[in-house]
């Protein structure tokens, strides 16, 4: 019996999602639950189980196409005996071999030859890395990307390379980011205010501890919050939307660009809870294991650009939150303690915010009780 692949609802506004790759190729066997695809949405970029055992029959939608939700992806035969051929397990994944094609045979799908009519592309030139040597769109992607002018035909072009130049087509998380990123630029007015903390008692603290630095940031920002909860609200049409529940998005560098998972509730989790989640979320971010609506609903967001060494930053705002706070990297640094030199684990921190819902008065006031629980709180109390 043949089941239907199709395209997830990833998300209450999640209209389409784009196939990244297909874990199996036609022909090959697969278990219930094991990754089947790797699926990619303006939100999240997240691998998608086989719903049956059986053998994936065909694709209909090759790698590197966006479609609506609830376009059918292709078909799984899920009867064991289907097909014949020697049956191999490969990383876990039992897997059919299929016959290569034979040589005149049509291997170009409707895409492909679509995309390279409109690029101006000689398919033969295209060498196919597909099931049986096809030629799938990705293919003619990369071959877009890495050719030379004289590969192009008499189709004009504004985007041509040269020497020592390359065209990188930009994936569905890039284009997605871009958009966001501008439109946040038109829809708030960013304004940046810099804080440094000393972050000594904390390193004490840490000592012996398998606990990064974010989950102390993350417990002064949500005591920060119940105390000037106007910074845990959004704009609207009618005016501004305070949110009662603190959920902190926490924007973790992924390989095509960056995901922002959210920990709910932040303000009722202890310390170590908060080191746990900030783990998982990053690590399953990073391995493509986050549901959909592990990135949705944030009210806040951090990003910890220190990890990568950067000490200043003024991040933009993810929408529709009114601020984002970046922490630097924590470095010793010389600074001036009751009129004496020391050397103590400094940081400095940032918040961007919309200047539309609060002024600088406001925003000053929240980083300085962020900057006094860094400095000052009993962190044995709230392990």
């Amino acid at each position: 019996m043949a089941i239907d692949i199709i395209m997830p609802q990833l998300g209450e506004s999640i209209a389409e999602g784009t196939v990244v790759k297909w874990l199996v190729p036609p022909g090959g066997r697969i278990e219930k639950d094991e990754p089947l695809l790797e699926v990619e949405t303006e939100k999240v970029a997240l691998e998608i189980p086989s719903p049956a055992t059986g053998i994936l029959s065909d694709i209909l939608v090759q790698e590197g196409r966006t479609v609506p939700v609830g376009t059918l992806l292709g078909h799984l035969n899920n009867e064991a005996t289907a097909g014949t051929g020697v049956i191999n397990r490969v990383g876990g994944v039992v897997v059919r071999p299929t016959e290569p094609l034979q040589e005149g045979t049509d291997h170009y799908s409707p895409a492909v030859r679509q995309l390279a009519k409109e690029q101006g592309i000689d398919l033969s030139q295209v060498r196919g890395t597909g099931t049986g040597g096809r030629v799938t769109k990705k293919d003619v992607l990369d071959f877009i990307a890495h050719r030379r002018p004289s590969a192009i035909g008499s189709r004009p072009s504004s985007e041509q390379t040269f020497g020592g130049e390359e065209v990188v087509p930009f994936t569905q998380m890039r284009k997605t980011i871009a958009e966001r990123m501008v439109k946040s630029k038109q829809t708030s007015a960013h304004v940046a205010t810099f804080f440094e903390a000393d972050f000594s008692e904390i390193a004490k603290f840490r000592e012996g501890k398998s606990v990064t630095y974010l989950p102390f940031v993350i417990s002064a920002v949500t005591r920060a919050i119940k105390e000037l909860p106007i910074l845990n609200s959004s704009w609207g049409d009618q005016g501004i939307i305070k949110k009662k529940d603190i959920h902190l998005g926490i924007a973790v560098a992924v390989e095509d660009g960056l995901l922002v998972p959210v920990i709910r509730h932040a303000d009722r989790k202890r310390l170590m809870q908060l080191s746990k989640d900030v783990a998982d979320l990053a690590e399953r971010a990073r391995n493509k294991k986050l549901n959909p609506d592990e990135v949705q609903g944030g009210t806040f967001t951090i990003t910890n650009h220190g990890g990568f060494g950067s000490l200043f930053s003024a991040p933009i705002i993810h929408q529709p939150q009114i601020a984002i706070l970046g922490v630097g990297a924590v470095q010793k640094r010389p600074v001036v303690i009751n009129d004496a030199i020391a050397i103590r684990p400094m940081c400095y921190l940032s918040l961007s915010f919309d200047h539309r819902v609060i002024d600088g008065a406001t925003a000053d006031q929240f980083m300085s009780k962020v900057k006094s629980y860094l400095e000052h709180s009993d962190w044995e109390k709230l392990l």
